[in-house]
């Protein structure tokens, strides 16, 4: 291939990325919209079919007092104990699930490992000069410098903004995402692909900590910012989402691209970060409920 057409390449290949995030983003800020003036309307059909279960509630309200008690208030919308409790704890059950399945695949090697050696393969013919040098460059947005002194800046203008409640939720997702993919690296001590590129790594492979540590900062960062913001901001709501996903995204993808960690390692690497979050959000809300 020659130069002329490398750089082609390149700029068609960067050309669709791009054209392919913006898409995306029209799609799902129209999902969104519909979603967000339609919800009222159903919740309103549904009332009268709640309303019809009332004699057996209160049949088994009699029966098993103390149990419909405790079910009934674990599914109450307004108390954060209630149902953002409820559903919080099943996130993060269910997140644990897929980190649980996903080190399962991986002890057993065989079609984990072959999958992520396919994909690897896939990109080579993707990799060009000017496409490695863009995502060593946007990598480095998963870093440990960058993030360090993202979660520096976020907890100065957080203190500032009289918003010290996000404080340590922020230090809890850092921490404790960090610490959770050092000791599976060590635990499962993977050895990384192939380097294809320039860009090399030390330690083991398996959880991507760039991943890991985009997920935990980046979606706590877009969490604070979206928090307080009207519910009638939709918009505003959905682009701080949205973008920060793409950041996330990319910093993941970036890690395979440049052929230092296999897809399976980012994959486990957002779930650890995303078990973080979650417990940073649950840590957050019980804070905020307990000073109202």
């Amino acid at each position: 291939m020659t130069m002329g057409t490398s750089q082609l390449h390149s700029w068609l290949l960067l050309g669709f990325g791009i054209g392919l995030v913006f898409g995306i983003r029209w799609l799902a800020l129209r999902v969104v919209i519909l979603m967000a003036s339609g919800w009222r309307p159903v919740l309103g059909k549904l009332t009268p079919h709640w309303r019809r279960t009332r004699p057996l509630r209160a049949w088994v309200e009699k029966r098993i007092p103390r149990t419909y008690s405790f079910a009934r208030n674990r599914f109450q919308p307004r108390p954060f104990t209630g149902l953002p409790l409820t559903l919080l704890t099943g996130a993060l059950a269910y997140v644990f699930l897929l980190m649980g399945g996903l080190i399962e695949e991986l002890l057993e090697a065989t079609e984990l490992h072959a999958f992520d050696q396919r994909f690897n393969a896939l990109l080579q013919p993707l990799r060009t000069p000017l496409l490695v040098g863009l995502f060593a460059w946007l990598t480095d947005l998963g870093g440990s410098a960058v993030l360090v002194g993202v979660t520096f800046v976020s907890t100065g203008f957080l203190w500032a903004d009289r918003r010290s409640q996000f404080i340590l939720p922020l230090w809890v997702a850092v921490a404790g995402s960090q610490l959770t993919t050092w000791l599976g690296k060590f635990a499962f001590n993977r050895d990384r692909p192939e380097f294809e590129t320039f860009v090399t790594a030390p330690y083991a492979s398996f959880p991507s900590g760039h991943a890991t540590a985009a997920m935990a900062v980046y979606g706590f960062i877009a969490y604070a910012l979206v928090r307080d913001l009207s519910g009638s901001r939709v918009r505003e709501r959905f682009e701080v989402i949205f973008w920060s996903l793409v950041v996330i995204g990319t910093t993941g993808f970036s890690r395979v691209y440049l052929s230092v960690h296999y897809a399976s390692d980012v994959a486990m690497g957002f779930l650890v970060g995303l078990f973080w979050l979650l417990v940073a959000f649950t840590l957050t809300e019980y804070q905020r409920a307990n000073r109202a």
